[in-house]
């Protein structure tokens, strides 16, 4: 009986779940002279339709060959129904910065990290071949007996079906709550957060999540640091599938205050102790990053190729919307009709709030216990100050014009620092409460007696 015959002009969009890490692929290189070399390479990047991009790390046998002889073949496994594929490549050049680099520097540390081999593996750059011909070999007869992986949601009906609940949306906390929930209902994700980016310092801060223990809300992370900060400094989604040790947030990142503020200023990261799999994309909105949407899982191989690219389109709703839905700056003369004012029940009166603020960075203590800082924390004791006079309306056009805020002049996410810290007051400190009234303005109110304190090094 004649043996099958490898299946030639495959799609190299057919290999892309071999393209995991979940299995290390096989590598054959020539050198000049003929001799060959078989080796196994950490990672495969999809980069496109007809290019990939292999992890450079060594200068071994199988880079030397490379650069005397630029045709290699790779064999890769699918591993959710073991068929095997030999792709004919072409070696064109190697990156050692940009979107693939970055991203694939993000992903070998997760991989590293699963193996025990943190130390040793470091990207140095990312090798682009040409893909000249993908093969799919016979299916071997254990492949064809394996079941088949459960059925994934339609990805264009999920994608429909959240987009036109962040179409309703009427403010930005509708907006973050609208793309959360559609994530856990229709993408059953357990785990979830959404960051937005501070351009003055830098960092990327909480404003929302599902599925953590606390909401992590005001938890920072610096631009560039690990998936999350990669994928807003590279505006590249990054998606890991294995255990991600080298990239725990175990703690916010620490902002020293000085000799005169000894505090933690922490508030704890409230990711996974031990994520198996992680996809970080960006929210872009007119050419720029304005955050990044988060998930993660304590499992293997959570997150596809098609989880990504529903969350790329996604994010891209949500970072237009955030970006749009800049309040109305003129005054309001009253409740807007479509806004409802929530009905909080009465704090009861008890000792007085002791509330200290700390020019240097404008952090916030509230009987000793750190709550904000930043613009966030400015905003707040402008208000505290001001309610001591009696004052309990604002407006968001008044808190832009604010020299003493440092609002920045471009992208001031004003509406997303005042969530911040609603979410903040309402989970810490109750007493104190942000209360919306109508289209860009607002009621601050203090339930109890407040003593402030500025502290000026």
């Amino acid at each position: 009986m004649t043996a099958a015959l490898p299946q030639r002009s495959v799609d190299l969009g057919e290999v892309r779940p071999c393209l995991e890490g979940a299995i290390p692929a096989i590598m054959a290189t020539c050198a000049a002279d003929g001799t060959p070399n078989v080796a196994y390479i950490s990672q495969v990047y999809y980069v496109d339709e007809g290019h990939v991009s292999l992890s450079f790390q060594f200068f071994n046998k199988t880079r030397q060959n490379l650069l005397a002889n630029p045709r290699s073949t790779l064999l890769v496994l699918n591993p959710l129904n073991a068929v095997f594929y030999r792709l004919h490549l072409r070696y064109l050049r190697t990156e050692d910065s940009g979107p693939v680099f970055e991203s694939m520097k993000a992903q070998l540390a997760g991989i590293a990290s699963h193996t025990g081999m943190a130390d040793v593996f470091r990207l140095r750059g990312s090798d682009i071949h040409e893909v000249i011909e993908v093969e799919r070999l016979p299916q071997e007869p254990l492949a064809e007996a394996l079941p088949s992986p459960p059925p994934k949601p339609n990805h264009l009906s999920v994608l429909r079906r959240a987009s036109l609940q962040l179409s309703g949306a009427r403010n930005l906390g509708e907006a973050l709550d609208a793309t959360l929930d559609a994530l856990v209902r229709d993408l059953a994700v357990r785990h979830a957060m959404v960051l937005i980016l501070d351009t003055t310092t830098q960092r990327l801060y909480t404003v929302a999540s599902r599925g953590y223990e606390t909401s992590g809300v005001g938890s920072e992370i610096a631009l560039g640091d690990g998936v999350i900060g990669v994928a807003a400094r590279e505006c590249t989604p990054v998606r890991i599938m294995h255990m991600t040790s080298a990239y725990l947030y175990s703690r916010a990142m620490r902002n020293s205050l000085g000799d005169a503020c000894p505090q933690n200023t922490d508030i704890p990261y409230p990711g996974l102790p031990e994520p198996h799999s992680q996809l970080a994309v960006p929210l872009r909105s007119a050419g720029r990053v304005v955050g990044v949407l988060f998930v993660e899982s304590p499992l293997d191989l959570q997150f596809s190729f098609e989880d990504e690219d529903l969350l790329m389109a996604l994010g891209g709703q949500l970072g237009a919307a955030i970006d749009l839905m800049h309040e109305a700056e003129a005054p309001c003369t009253g409740t807007a009709p479509d806004v409802a004012v929530a009905s909080v029940p009465a704090v009861p009166t008890g000792p007085a709030l002791q509330v200290r603020h700390y020019r240097s960075n404008d952090s916030v203590f509230i009987n000793n216990a750190y709550l904000i800082k930043g613009v966030a924390g400015a905003i707040l004791w402008k208000l505290l100050r001001d309610g001591q006079h009696g004052r309990k309306e604002f407006t968001n056009r008044e808190l832009r014009l604010d020299s003493s805020l440092r609002l920045p002049d471009v992208a001031d996410n004003l509406e997303a620092r005042l969530l911040l810290l609603h979410r903040r007051l309402a989970e810490q400190c109750p007493q104190l409460r942000i209360q919306k009234t109508g289209r860009g303005c607002f009621r601050f109110e203090a339930n109890g007696p407040v003593e402030l304190e500025d502290v000026a090094a």
